[in-house]
């Protein structure tokens, strides 16, 4: 299978190897994504863990923030995933055979995951008897989000080194 995927990416494999200008703009915009996509959530996150003890109207208004900051974190980490592929299409007998890059698949899979608690949260949140313990939920998962996001950055930057 491995000699099968390094067939159907020689051409990409070929132009990304001879070609500075389209690894450095890959390289550029996975960077971009992960500088947006992350930068956000990571605000976002901060914001929440401050607003905890805020009365209920900053309450409501950082619960619209979070909603509006969904799409473009989306955004950003689909451009993530199709500049990641390209990347690990780029060399791929390197990158499928590096642990490395199993644990930062990992850890975007955890990322995705805490992203749809974060975002479950919010929206029971939203309703008029939302629980207090709810509150404690979307502070624990924004916890985990900046955890993630740099745990993602860190591996990530020791799979580009190592290969």
């Amino acid at each position: 299978m491995l000699n099968s995927l390094e067939t159907l990416f020689a051409p990409w494999q070929q132009l990304y190897g001879d070609s500075a200008v389209v690894s450095i703009a890959i390289t550029a915009l996975h960077l971009t994504g992960m500088l947006i996509g992350g930068g956000l959530a990571i605000a976002a996150d901060r914001a929440s863990l401050r607003i905890t003890g805020e009365k209920p109207g900053e309450r409501e208004r950082h619960l619209g923030e979070l909603n509006a900051i969904h799409r473009p974190v989306l955004l950003a980490l689909s451009l993530l995933f199709a500049t990641g592929v390209l990347m690990v299409a780029s060399d791929v007998k390197t990158f499928l055979g590096s642990p490395i890059l199993w644990i930062k698949l990992a850890l975007v899979a955890l990322l995705v995951v805490n992203g749809v608690i974060l975002e479950r949260t919010e929206t029971r949140l939203r309703s008029a008897d939302s629980p207090n313990e709810l509150w404690g939920r979307l502070r624990l998962a924004a916890i985990c989000s900046i955890t993630l996001w740099i745990a993602t950055l860190v591996v990530g930057t020791t799979l580009v080194s190592a290969a």
